[in-house]
């Protein structure tokens, strides 16, 4: 049980990270259609597709001791 704790908080952080890039993608659309060539050119999508690989292992790692923690679970260190 504990394993499951841990891996569906792992996935919930992946999820939420990749729903923050996503939006922050599409927040150019609100703005001039001129400006929207500045802001998602190839080089930005790019660095958007290294970002959806790099962010959640990253995200994972900073929130790594919210992840190891298990509610119930007092007799265990999370170290």
């Amino acid at each position: 049980m504990r394993v499951l704790v841990m891996l569906s908080k792992a996935i919930l952080t992946t999820l939420a990270t990749w729903l923050t890039l996503t939006i922050l993608i599409a927040l150019p659309a609100l703005l001039p259609p001129r400006w929207e060539y500045y802001l998602i050119s190839p080089a930005s999508v790019a660095l958007y597709l290294l970002a959806m690989l790099a962010a959640p292992p990253l995200a994972c790692w900073k929130f790594r001791n919210w992840i190891r923690t298990v509610p119930g679970d007092e007799g265990r260190t999370s170290t």
